[in-house]
């Protein structure tokens, strides 16, 4: 039933704090509640309190995504879901269904590549999108079929009324899909298309990384354009009262009615997802990891000590971020610092008055700071910015010519070059570039930018040489510089060539010889173990327990007999002893060769050894390939039908409790890439070893800096092969790689460099902005490792440039 509702100004009802990280996701769960994703791995169920009915509380906890969680569906109740079920969709790839009755999965679908990022029930089928460019559809958990549905990144998707599918892409459009038919195609966004929802009885609505929400008509006519946002529109949602709601980056809640937005809900962080409640309150998901509900309802209106509360928490996050002269407000010294003399006449101090920063100069004449007045910086993020031609600046300057000459704008950003700004201007307005000097220094002065220092990498657009400055030497090179980079691109591969190979050898010598204690065990049986003895010195009453005690030891005998086979002969040790020592003198390893009988030998342990022993042999084959005689021989194993490789990848995944065998052989993978002749199998099997080794988040620290080292050759190899796809892959292991807070230095160093490198040489950096890499790289440079920081800042500069 359509509920009627006469806009009123919403107001905070409740804030629900669980998540431990950003909430990502809302799924209106009919009138039972909603779920909740987050960047903490979890789902979270959340229904009305008992005890306050303005309050929800979180009645399950879905545990089982390894990665962030995003798109979230809901399945009614009915005979296989009693009281409903939860479809969600991860960073991990995978698509899990939860009976929220248990709270337990009960499937999980697997087949994406990359991000599942948007989920749809069609028919009792579910649908899934992904970064992959790819839909899947889901029949009883199992695949019935996929296919390609645009050219670049899927990030949404929502079911129609008419029963049609719609999708929004990084390729800047909608599509309308009926069954592997695409119907319709919408294009007008200038960006990313990055939300949809129904809107009743109209069409479509559509939100975008252009900053603009559409409504369409389902012919593709534009019906609304609703414009007012000033960064990323993430999600968007309608009520039946006819009320559409928008979340940004730009840290607000839209209600829009009528195509005119009638109130914007602040928040202290990005607003991912925002829906209606049916009764027309509205569930925001925000990055500071709270969700909270807003109501029109008096009734539901949050205590005044909790709005207070709210309204102190927006005051303190603003202030936090707010900056004067390009330096944060709560960094300032306070009034405080004037009582300290200056050192020179006209010395300048900015100190913090309030909620501003105030300037001084010192008078040295009279001995006291004189005040300047306020200092302003360029707006901040998620403020009003000034537009000129459609596109909004940091600063849009009004400059006098003279001569009767019409006012100009001039536009500018603070992360832009003066100089470059200047000459682009100038040519624009055909004026003379003698004025240069003069617009530069006015910039600088304007914006508080009187130290500024050009950025190395500037480049003039006209010369191609750097910026002339004045009282500057005019003999600087003339050479067009490009960005420089610290830490990227990576070139060249890295592998773990440091082996104990004295330990290795002692620890398969003692595994061997447990394989031989039959040697000791079976004289003994021999004595024990014969029917006759045992018959004749036992008592009848005893004999039943006797002869099943004797059946026992003879199943021990025959497995020692058994184990006793597949152990080492004296001569095979022998010639392990050899091999290792060929394997040590690295200096020879031009002329030196290893004998395909010893890497035969190596082999047939891993294939026949019990699981727990094996792990120093593959130790010894991680050694073996970085010889190129060993990696050569070892590729006779690898070229067949029966791929050596993948069998022990296998092996050693069926069991992935045991560290040793899976640090082993990722270790013995990522040598592979020192050899180009496995480069073929590398790319070829790359599915296979993420699938089976993507083992990172295991608190073993070996274990993170093996699979982030792996991640990084593949950066390197599929960069140099182009292969688009398999940068995908790579890009979004490495993402969740560098998301990850306890994570050894080194592991998320190599991480961001492989993120960096595929941005810079690789062709996946849209789909990398898509995906919070500003954010990652602004992480980055927060850390205490000198390291971290500086590729940080490397793929930061990516972003800004095109």
């Amino acid at each position: 039933m359509a509920v009627d509702i006469d806009f009123d100004e919403y107001q905070l009802r409740c804030e629900l704090r669980a998540h431990e990280d950003d909430v990502r996701g809302i799924c209106v769960c009919g009138n039972v509640g909603f779920a909740t994703s987050s960047r903490d791995r979890t789902v979270r169920f959340w229904s009305l309190d008992p005890s306050d009915d303005r309050r929800f509380s979180a009645s399950k906890i879905l545990l089982g995504h390894t990665s962030f969680v995003g798109p979230l569906a809901w399945i009614s109740p009915g005979e296989e879901f009693l009281e409903g079920g939860i479809v969600s969709g991860g960073m991990d790839t995978q698509v899990l269904v939860w009976d929220l009755r248990t709270g337990e999965s009960v499937q999980t679908l697997k087949g994406h590549q990359l991000q599942v990022t948007g989920l749809a029930l069609d028919n009792g089928d579910i649908v899934s999108s992904s970064v992959d460019c790819t839909l899947r559809r889901w029949r009883r958990g199992q695949p019935v079929e996929f296919w390609e549905a645009h050219k670049a990144a899927i990030q949404t998707m929502i079911k129609l009324p008419s029963g049609e599918l719609a999708t929004g892409s990084s390729d800047t459009t909608i599509k309308l899909w009926r069954g592997k038919t695409c119907t319709h195609t919408f294009a007008g966004h200038a960006d990313t298309v990055r939300g949809l929802a129904v809107m009743s009885d109209l069409g479509i609505l559509s939100a975008s990384h252009d900053g603009s929400i559409r409504l369409w008509a389902l012919t593709g006519e534009v019906l609304l354009e609703m414009v007012g946002h000033t960064s990323i529109v993430y999600s968007v949602d309608s009520h039946v009262s006819g009320l559409i709601l928008s979340g940004s980056e730009d840290r607000f809640a839209k209600i829009w009615k009528d195509g005119v937005c009638v109130q914007s809900i602040e928040h202290p962080g990005c607003v991912w997802d925002a829906k209606f409640l049916e009764n027309g309150d509205i569930v925001t998901a925000c990055s500071d990891g709270v969700v909270r509900i807003w109501t029109i309802h008096q009734d539901k209106i949050a205590d005044p000590q909790d709005l207070e509360s709210y309204a102190s928490e927006l005051s303190q996050y603003k202030l936090s971020r707010k900056k004067v002269g390009g330096l944060k407000l709560e960094d300032l010294p306070g009034l405080e610092a004037l009582q300290i003399p200056g050192a020179s006449d006209g010395q300048t101090k900015v100190v913090r008055e309030g909620d501003n920063g105030v300037a001084y100069a010192w008078n040295l004449r009279e001995q006291m700071w004189d005040k300047i007045g306020e200092v302003v910086d360029g707006p901040e993020d998620g403020m009003k910015r000034p537009v000129l031609d459609g596109i909004e600046y940091d600063y849009v300057f009004d400059v006098d010519i003279g001569d009767g000459e019409p006012i100009r704008k001039l536009p500018y950003n603070r992360s832009d070059n003066p100089y470059d700004t200047a000459d682009k201007w100038l040519l624009k307005e055909s004026l003379p570039l003698s004025y240069r000097q003069q617009i530069v220094e006015f910039i600088l002065q304007n914006t508080g930018q009187k130290d500024f220092t050009p950025d190395p990498s500037f480049r003039d657009p006209f010369t191609g040489s750097s910026a002339y400055v004045p009282g500057e030497s005019s003999n600087k090179s003339a050479t067009a510089a490009k960005p420089t980079f610290k830490h990227i691109p990576k070139k060249g591969m890295l592998v773990f060539d440091v082996a104990h190979f004295d330990g290795i050898l002692k620890k398969i010598t003692e595994l061997n010889n447990t394989l031989l204690l039959d040697q000791v065990v079976s004289g003994a049986l021999s004595c024990v173990l014969t029917p006759a003895s045992i018959f004749k010195k036992c008592l009848p009453m005893y004999m039943a327990a006797v002869l099943s005690m004797h059946l026992c030891w003879l199943q021990l005998f025959t497995i020692f007999r058994e184990k006793k086979h597949l152990a080492l002969s004296e001569v095979e040790i022998s010639r392990l002893g050899n091999l290792v020592k060929v394997l040590k003198d690295t200096s020879h390893y031009h002329s030196s060769k290893l004998a395909d009988t010893d890497i035969a030998a190596l082999l047939r342990l891993i294939k026949s050894w019990p699981i727990t022993m094996i792990f120093p042999v593959i130790d010894t084959l991680r050694m073996v390939v970085l010889h190129p005689d060993g990696a050569t021989g070892l590729l006779k194993h690898v070229s067949t039908e029966n791929d050596i490789l993948i069998e022990i990848i296998k092996k050693v995944t069926e069991n992935p409790s045991l560290p040793a065998n899976l640090l082993t052989t990722i270790r013995l993978v990522t040598n592979l890439f020192k050899n180009s002749n496995y480069s073929n199998w590398l790319q070829r099997h790359r599915i296979e070893v993420f699938d089976a080794l993507s083992s990172y988040l295991s608190p073993n620290k070996n274990l993170q800096l093996s699979y982030a080292t792996l991640i990084l050759n593949y950066a390197v190899l599929l960069i140099e092969k182009k292969d688009q796809e398999g940068q995908y892959q790579v890009l979004s292991a490495a993402l969740e790689i560098a998301e990850e807070e306890n994570l050894e230095v080194d592991s998320k160093f190599r991480a961001l460099v492989a993120i960096g490198s595929l941005m810079l040489d690789g062709l996946v950096k849209r789909i990398a902005l898509d995906f919070d890499v500003e954010n990652i790289a602004k992480a980055a440079k927060t850390s205490k490792d000198t390291k971290i920081i500086e590729v940080g800042a490397d793929i930061e500069l990516l972003t800004k440039t095109s």
